[in-house]
C-alpha cells in the first residue's frame, strides 16, 4: 500500500524527528525517577509517590487544551520542549534524600509536558496533513512510542546502573532541545483561532462535550475509555497474577516488550486496516484483540498467556490509533487542542483509579474474578463499537494548508 506523497515533506519528516526526540527525552526517564527515589531514600513508599507526581498533570488537561486551541501549536511545542529542557535542570543538584521534593516537583513538570505535547499536537498534524493521511501519520508516531518503550527503558536503567542519573538526564534534556530545535524550524499555514465568546467553563469542556455527542467518535470514545478504564485493574493484580501461574516477576519485563514489539507491527498495519473496513471497524477489532487476548490469564498455561500478551498489544494500539484517526478527522480545527487533551484525561485517569482499586481488591478477592471482570469489561466496549456504523466518507479537510507507565501488564495509551 503506497504512503500519502505529503509524508514525505519537509514539514512532516521535522515533526517526525522531532517526535523521536522528545520520546528519547519521555521515555528515559520516566520510570527511572522512581527508581531514583527509591534509592536516594530506602522506601519504596517514596518511591511509588513519584508515579503519583506523574498522574497530577491530567487533571490539568482541560487548561492546556484550551491553550492549545488559542496559540500557535508550532510555537506551544517548542516553548513547551524549551521548558521542558530546562526543568529537567534541578535533578543534576539533587544528591541525598533531603533533596527528594526537588525530584518530586521536576517530575510533575515533566510530566505536564507530555499532556502539553497531546493537546498541540493533534492539532498542528490536522493542520499539516489531509484526512487521507492521519492514520499513517498516527500509525507512524504510534511505531515510534513502541520502540522507544521497547528500548530506552531498558537502556536508562542499565546507564543509570553503570554511570548514574546524570548523564541519563542531560541526554534527556537534549532529547527535549533537540526536539524544540525541529520544531521550531516546521513551516506550515495554522489553522485561524476563533474565540467563540463563550463561559470559561463551556470553553474548557467544549473538548469533552464534542467526544460524547458526535457520532460516531461518541461511541467510539465510550468503548476506548470502558476498555482502557477496566484493564486498570489489571495493572494493580499484575504481580499477583504472573505468582499465581508461578511465573518469575522478573518476566514482566521481557512480556512488556513482547507486547510493544506487536504494538509496533499494529502500528504498522493499522493505516491498511483503516483503509479497508474503516476507523469504527478496526476500532473494534483492536478491542476484540483485546479481550481475547486476556483470557489466557485465567488459564495455568504460560505459552498461552504470552500469546494473549501479544495479542493485547496489537489490539491496544490499533483501537487507539483509530479511535485517534477518527477524533482528528471528525473534530474541528478550534477544537482539536480539547479533544485530544479530553480524550487524554478520560482514558488516563479512570485507568489510574481502577488500577489502585484492583491493588486494594486483590488482598480480599482471587485474581481469577478480578481477571474475569475485566474480560467482561473488555468485551462490553468491544460489543459497543461493533454496532456503530462509520459516518459517511466525505472528506472534511482534503488538503494540508501549507497522537505511557510503570509495570503495567498492559500498555497505556
Amino acid at each position: 500500500m503506497s504512503k500519502p506523497a505529503e509524508l514525505r515533506t519537509p514539514a512532516f519528516r521535522l515533526l517526525l524527528a522531532s517526535w523521536w526526540a522528545t520520546n528519547i527525552a519521555d521515555s528515559l526517564l520516566m520510570l527511572l525517577l522512581a527508581v531514583w527515589v527509591t534509592d536516594l531514600t530506602g522506601s519504596a513508599t517514596a518511591g511509588g509517590i513519584t508515579f503519583a507526581a506523574l498522574g497530577l498533570p491530567a487533571l490539568a488537561s482541560p487548561v492546556l487544551g484550551r491553550v492549545a486551541d488559542r496559540v500557535s501549536r508550532r510555537r506551544m511545542l517548542v516553548t513547551t520542549y524549551a521548558v521542558g529542557a530546562l526543568a529537567l535542570t534541578p535533578l543534576l543538584v539533587v544528591t541525598d534524600a533531603a533533596q527528594v521534593w526537588v525530584v518530586y516537583v521536576v517530575t510533575v513538570a515533566y510530566s505536564a509536558i507530555n499532556y502539553a505535547t497531546g493537546a498541540a499536537q493533534s492539532g498542528l498534524l490536522r493542520d499539516l496533513l489531509p484526512d487521507s493521511a492521519l492514520g499513517h501519520a498516527n500509525a507512524r508516531l504510534s511505531m515510534i512510542d513502541q520502540v522507544c518503550r521497547i528500548v530506552l527503558p531498558i537502556v536508562g536503567a542499565a546507564a543509570y546502573v553503570v554511570v548514574g542519573i546524570v548523564p541519563v538526564v542531560l541526554v534527556a534534556m537534549l532529547g527535549f532541545a533537540v526536539a524544540a530545535l525541529l520544531l521550531s524550524r516546521v513551516r506550515l499555514t495554522e489553522s485561524r483561532r476563533v474565540d467563540d465568546g463563550e463561559p470559561l467553563v463551556r470553553q474548557l469542556t467544549a473538548g469533552f462535550r464534542h467526544l460524547l455527542t458526535t457520532q460516531p467518535l461518541a461511541g467510539l470514545t465510550r468503548a476506548v475509555v470502558i476498555a482502557m478504564a477496566i484493564t486498570g485493574l489489571l495493572n494493580g493484580i499484575v504481580f499477583a497474577v504472573l505468582d499465581a501461574h508461578g511465573v518469575p516477576t522478573a518476566f514482566l519485563g521481557p512480556l512488556i516488550v513482547l507486547q510493544g514489539i506487536f504494538g509496533l507491527a499494529a502500528g504498522a498495519t493499522a493505516p491498511r486496516l483503516m483503509n479497508r473496513f474503516g476507523r469504527v471497524r478496526t476500532t473494534a477489532f483492536g478491542l476484540g484483540l483485546l479481550t481475547l487476548g486476556l483470557v489466557p490469564l485465567l488459564l495455568p498455561w504460560l505459552p498461552l498467556i504470552v500469546a494473549g500478551m501479544a495479542l493485547v498489544g496489537y489490539g491496544v494500539v490499533s483501537a487507539v490509533v483509530a479511535w485517534a484517526t477518527e477524533r482528528q478527522i471528525a473534530t474541528p480545527a478550534g477544537l482539536q487542542g480539547r479533544t485530544a487533551a479530553a480524550g487524554q484525561l478520560m482514558m488516563n485517569l479512570p485507568q489510574s483509579l481502577l488500577t489502585l482499586a484492583g491493588a486494594t481488591v486483590i488482598v480480599v478477592v482471587d485474581f481469577r474474578w478480578v481477571v474475569a471482570v475485566t474480560i467482561l469489561g473488555c468485551l462490553v466496549a468491544a460489543v459497543m463499537a461493533i454496532r456503530l456504523r462509520d459516518r459517511a466518507t466525505t472528506p472534511t479537510h482534503t488538503t494540508p494548508t501549507p497522537e505511557s507507565t510503570p509495570t503495567d501488564l498492559l500498555p497505556t495509551p
